[in-house]
């Protein structure tokens, strides 16, 4: 069951008609595949993996039957590839909540469980603190041994609290996005809620349509808006791309500027073509007209 009936716009259909993947008992390569898949997923965020990066050596172990699937996502979180994507880029504070989303499947209740996973990883090192997650009552409750983590809460709201759930979608911006790729860079989603105690509404993601759409640069940059015209053929709807972090063609090069196209679907692939080219992070994509 959706948790309302604007759960499309939210972007949880495709967790809340799903089920948790499994590795059962007598499986075989297909199923070890389909879990490896599934635990790159989950716990790298949803980011590109390059063929080149894949942990070959962890998945043979794994396709061997020596490790279960909570040590397959314990040595991919421990892995350099994990710290070089989330814990090398990004504030402290920021990698705890990744950590908390990857492998726990949640957001942070409180600033105390901030603060406790915060301590630990000064005092006992990053994959200590790793260890916290995976070893805690919590996973082994939610996933045991054989369950790929997760995001929990979309259906019910079993076992978590209710702050969770809104602070979830401050982490969560639906399922095509990368935690490497949303506009907040590396700084701390939740770092000032947390430290008021309190909860915000719940920010669809982007494209939604709905309240969230576009973020402001850093830098103040008012974004600036190019109307494309439709040639003589073309269809009469316009799209409004939203982008950040376009690269001006001017010198100095800067950076970070906000920018919003409208153009007609014919002219849509081609935009996005020169966007990328600039190294810009498209927002949302929305109808316009």
């Amino acid at each position: 069951m959706a948790i309302t009936t604007a759960a499309s716009r939210l972007g949880t259909t495709a967790f809340s008609e799903s089920r948790p993947i499994e590795l059962r008992p007598n499986w075989t390569s297909d199923d070890a595949q389909s879990v490896i898949r599934a635990v790159y997923r989950q716990v790298l965020g949803n980011d590109y993996l390059m063929q080149s990066e894949r942990l070959t050596n962890l998945e043979s172990l794994f396709t061997n039957g020596q490790l279960t699937v909570r040590d397959f996502v314990r040595g991919l979180a421990k892995s350099e590839l994990y710290k070089t994507k989330f814990l090398y880029p990004h504030f402290q504070t920021r990698v705890i909540e990744l950590n908390f989303k990857h492998l726990l499947g949640r957001a942070p209740y409180d600033e105390s469980e901030v603060t406790e996973h915060l301590d630990r990883y000064q005092t006992q090192g990053f994959e200590a603190d790793i260890d916290s997650y995976i070893d805690s009552e919590e996973y082994e409750l939610n996933f045991g041994d054989a369950i790929v983590p997760y995001y929990r809460g979309f259906s019910t709201q079993t076992q978590q609290k209710t702050a969770g759930f809104p602070r979830m979608f401050r982490l969560y911006r639906g399922y095509a996005n990368s935690d490497r790729a949303q506009l907040g860079g590396s700084s701390s989603r939740l770092a000032g809620e947390l430290a008021r105690n309190s909860v915000s509404a719940v920010i669809a993601p982007s494209g939604s349509g709905n309240g969230w759409a576009y973020q402001p640069s850093k830098q103040g940059v008012a974004p600036n808006r190019t109307f494309g015209r439709s040639s003589t053929g073309s269809t009469d709807r316009l799209y409004r791309i939203e982008v950040a972090g376009i690269s001006l063609p001017r010198y100095p090069k800067v950076r970070r500027s906000n920018k919003e196209f409208i153009v007609p679907y014919e002219q849509l692939s081609n935009t996005l073509q020169q966007i990328n080219k600039l190294g810009g992070k498209v927002a949302s994509i929305t109808l316009a007209q």
